[in-house]
């Protein structure tokens, strides 16, 4: 395993509730902003998990790949769907994303085990 990416979730929330207190006003209308963009509209809310994922994979952003991974795997997004969903990231980023893309599958894989145990 290269990391564990539900300790790292874990660890991130901690961090973040930091933040919040620290910036409440600013974290509302954050959260306010993902609540409105993963709304289900002409998109479910599975494909804009899966797109703010592979986002995550081409910005190279790690607590954006725990936490769009897991909340992909809350959506229902299949394994098959992931990987089409790292080719796109892949497209999109090249080599650099590569590296980004077997991290996010690493992560989808373990979110994915535990919420079966």
């Amino acid at each position: 395993m290269h990391k564990d990416w539900p300790e790292m979730a874990t660890q991130l929330s901690g961090a973040i509730k930091q933040v919040r207190l620290g910036s409440p006003e600013v974290t509302k209308a954050f959260s306010a902003m993902a609540k409105a963009a993963t709304e289900a509209g002409a998109l479910d809310t599975k494909t804009k998990e899966l797109i703010a994922l592979a986002i995550s994979v081409a910005i190279r952003c790690d607590g954006c790949v725990a936490f769009h991974s897991e909340a992909a795997v809350r959506q229902g997004a299949t394994r098959e769907e992931l990987m089409e969903t790292m080719g796109m990231a892949l497209y999109m980023g090249a080599g650099p994303s590569l590296m980004y893309a077997a991290q996010a599958v690493e992560a989808y894989d373990q979110f994915a085990a535990k919420a079966g145990a």
